[in-house]
């Protein structure tokens, strides 16, 4: 299983990056799939995610009206469209899939993880 995160880089704030996620080994329209990102320093954090079905979303607070999540099941991909990003938006992205069950925001709940994409936001 394999999870290739790509499309980050360096932005400047108030820019705009769009992250994907392609997945290869594993069906993605089986499992919910999630962003997380973690900062130098910092636990991995949850950024949003998505049913397996595609009707429903979530977000982290700091990233709600930002950020938007979606997936492609016929591509195998997930995408994060990242806008307005600031500077506290630095980390690493990874994305993930979890099992159907359960609250997607819950890091615990995913079983593959990608290898993540760096994005950095200067001020």
């Amino acid at each position: 299983v394999q999870l290739q995160a790509s499309g980050g880089g360096l932005v400047q704030a108030g820019g705009s990056l769009k992250l994907s996620c392609a997945a290869s080994g594993v069906t993605i329209s089986n499992y919910n799939m999630g962003w997380f990102r973690q900062a130098p320093g910092k636990e991995r954090e949850f950024v949003a995610a998505i049913r397996w079905s595609g009707y429903r979303t979530y977000y982290a607070d700091s990233v709600k009206g930002r950020f938007t999540i979606s997936r492609d099941n016929a591509k195998n991909t997930v995408y994060l469209q990242m806008n307005s990003l600031k500077p506290e938006d630095t980390a690493v992205y990874y994305c993930a899939a979890a099992d159907n069950g359960g609250d997607p925001k819950e890091r615990s709940r995913y079983v593959y993880w990608g290898q993540g994409t760096q994005v950095t936001v200067s001020s």
